[in-house]
């Protein structure tokens, strides 16, 4: 790693600790892990998918009361470790476009370097950890596991993404989508896997809770 990115790494592991919600530090690292594996079949600037990748998360309002002095802090940060006003900018216009909130309603265009890391993303939140992380993120703000009496929504908005649902509901209504939406051949591949792994675990959950 280079200097600067050595800084921001630790710069977000002292703004994900702590965090409970599935989006800590852990996850941030298997977020850069994936973003390297990408990189080495799919051609972009390194170090700026990896410098995305570790601050993803640091000002997104679902994870912070003040998204906008958590992002100015990201700025001042990268300011101070040596990044040019233009590559801050790439940086940031990968945060801010690759959720999956952000392409609800409008599908955004990422650079290169933006789709690896929202391609990594999202295969973090698909598989194993992925159904370990959506309990932990449903058991931190109240959501029920599972009520059969309650469908999966049919459409998502920027308005009701969050409101409260049954985490078994967000696998359909979110999770089991994202392979088909990856942005390269490598992560479909990776995500189709993890895929076919949820729904056997949806469908084992379903059978025990109905007994």
């Amino acid at each position: 790693m280079t200097e600067r990115l050595t800084k921001v790494a630790e710069f977000a592991q002292q703004m994900m600790t702590g965090d409970h919600s599935g989006h800590g530090f852990d996850h941030i690292e298997r977020v850069v892990n994936l973003t390297r594996q990408l990189l080495a079949e799919n051609p972009a600037n390194g170090e700026l998918a990896l410098t995305a990748a570790y601050l993803h998360d640091c000002f997104d309002d679902k994870l912070t009361a003040d998204p906008a002095t958590r992002r100015n802090e990201v700025i001042t940060y990268l300011t101070e470790v040596g990044y040019q006003t233009a590559e801050v900018d790439q940086v940031l216009d990968i945060i801010d476009h690759m959720s999956f909130a952000a392409n609800l309603e409008q599908h955004q265009k990422l650079s290169p370097e933006g789709q690896l890391v929202q391609d990594a993303d999202r295969l973090d939140a698909i598989g194993a950890i992925g159904i370990a992380r959506a309990f932990s993120y449903g058991a931190v703000h109240g959501y029920a596991m599972y009520d059969p009496k309650v469908q999966p929504r049919e459409r998502l908005t920027k308005e009701n993404y969050r409101q409260p649902e049954t985490t078994i509901n967000h696998f359909y209504e979110k999770l089991f989508k994202l392979p088909e939406q990856m942005n390269t051949a490598t992560a479909r591949r990776i995500g189709n896997g993890r895929k076919r792994y949820m729904q056997e675990f949806v469908m084992e959950f379903k059978q025990e809770w109905e007994l």
